[in-house]
């Protein structure tokens, strides 16, 4: 199937009268895992999970893949549903405008399986961390505080 984006204008209007439904990746790789400083809006400048939206008629298989591939440059392997993260953010500052923000993230945890990694549009900056550190994007730290055990908050 041929994927396709939203034209931007569509996009803005659309989701900011209904909720966006997006997949994050949870990517471990040597005894960490993978985040991305985020160098655009919404939450420009704290660290975050690979993610993004699902397209109209795309498997969630295949957005993970896809997400791995657009914001990391590489392959990962998928080893289960870890959960969902509600986003409830209106007035955030998102795309240039003041917009609704809000979605549903359902998060898998996955592997890193190889290529070479670097970040894309929304973040060049990745590290590898074994606990939450500062500066993270709230409602990520706490998933993962409650549904893997790191430390930090």
């Amino acid at each position: 199937m041929n994927l396709k984006r939203l034209p931007f204008e569509e996009f803005k209007s659309i989701y900011s009268k209904v909720p966006r439904l997006c997949v994050d990746l949870i990517v471990q790789k040597d005894n960490g895992i993978v985040l991305i400083k985020r160098a655009i809006e919404p939450s420009l400048g704290k660290w975050h999970f690979p993610g993004g939206t699902v397209l109209l008629g795309e498997s969630l298989e295949d957005t993970i893949h896809r997400i791995a591939k657009e914001e990391l440059n590489i392959k990962v392997s998928i080893e289960k549903l870890l959960g969902y993260m509600e986003f409830f953010k209106t007035g955030i500052k998102s795309f240039g405008n003041e917009a609704s923000g809000e979605s549903v993230s359902i998060a898998f945890l996955t592997h890193y399986q190889g290529g070479k990694m670097q970040g894309g549009v929304q973040g060049h900056e990745l590290e590898i961390f074994n606990a939450i550190p500062e500066g993270m994007v709230e409602e990520q730290a706490i998933f993962l505080k409650n549904t893997l055990g790191f430390k930090g908050l």
